[in-house]
């Protein structure tokens, strides 16, 4: 028995070290949760992530005892993101980078019972593709509107089977199998990580880059147009500020009467449309 505790103590006080040099190796720790992920998955996600980052499963509470042997800040608040069965990334990549990797990393697959909707999961109106039979009456059970068309079953209508966080059940998850939808996304998602003892979330690190896009192209619409106004010259104005002082010294020259080569033919084509007015005026009153 004190040989096993001794043995224990030792391979705790291993992993704690070996911790340790992870966390002064790398200034990234990222928690991910390994709820439903599959072995074949995992391994897959390592590989992507050779030479970027170390992926490690450890004990939970060992892992925190490393941070507290080390000094580190802000650990109550990282624990709270450290519940359950997790897999510890170590590395010095930008964390925002490894939740976008991760995110790529994860792939679709079939339901099964039991199984939570990671998101709203819609079957398209269209052809199943199926022969009629015992296919209508799996699908209508689960709520699914269908017809028969040219000897095949039609979904009616776009519809929602099950909301976000809702649990997929048995027959839902056949009538999606006999469908070939893959509804549920498998793959590890970070919950939060601790970059120089600040602790980012899960929420923190998920950009939205269509927005980003809209918002970076607002800017430089904004940009551009009070550089324009304020005839700053740049790179992206000199060419419509020329153009802008061209007309507008024209203008000017046109307005002024100036003789110059660019505005006197419509100097001398308004001369002659004033000495018609003229001449019309002074017939008209010789007339009278």
């Amino acid at each position: 028995m004190l040989v096993q505790l001794r043995k224990s103590l030792l391979e705790k006080s291993e992993k704690i070290k070996e911790i340790k040099d992870l966390l002064m190796k790398y200034s990234v720790l990222g928690v991910a949760s390994l709820h439903k992920v599959r072995a074949q998955q995992l391994q897959e996600i390592r590989r992507k992530l050779e030479g970027i980052a170390c992926m490690k499963v450890f004990k939970n509470t060992l892992v925190e005892r490393a941070l507290k042997e080390l000094g580190r800040a802000n650990i109550d608040e990282l624990k709270k993101y450290m519940q359950g069965s997790n897999v510890y990334i170590f590395t010095n990549y930008n964390p925002f980078k490894l939740a976008l990797l991760l995110e790529r990393s994860k792939v679709k697959v079939p339901a099964k019972a039991g199984d939570i909707a990671t998101d709203d999961i819609i079957v398209p109106a269209g052809n199943t593709g199926l022969p009629p039979g015992p296919i209508i009456s799996q699908l209508n059970a689960v709520g699914i509107p269908t017809r028969i068309e040219s000897g095949s079953v039609w979904v009616s209508k776009d519809t929602v089977v099950a909301r976000k966080g809702e649990v997929i059940n048995e027959s839902l998850a056949a009538a999606l199998s006999k469908l070939g939808i893959k509804p549920i996304e498998l793959g590890i998602s970070l919950k939060a990580v601790y970059d120089g003892n600040m602790v980012l979330s899960e929420s923190d690190l998920k950009l939205d880059f269509e927005d980003y896009k809209k918002r970076i192209g607002e800017a430089y619409a904004q940009a551009l147009n009070l550089a324009f106004n304020a005839a700053y010259p740049m790179p992206e104005t000199i060419i419509p500020l020329l153009h802008r002082a061209i007309i507008e010294a024209r203008n000017l020259a046109l307005n002024a009467g100036v003789f110059l080569p660019e505005v006197l033919p419509e100097l001398l084509l308004r001369a002659h449309i004033e000495a018609l007015a003229l001449e019309s005026e002074v017939k008209r009153r010789m007339g009278s």
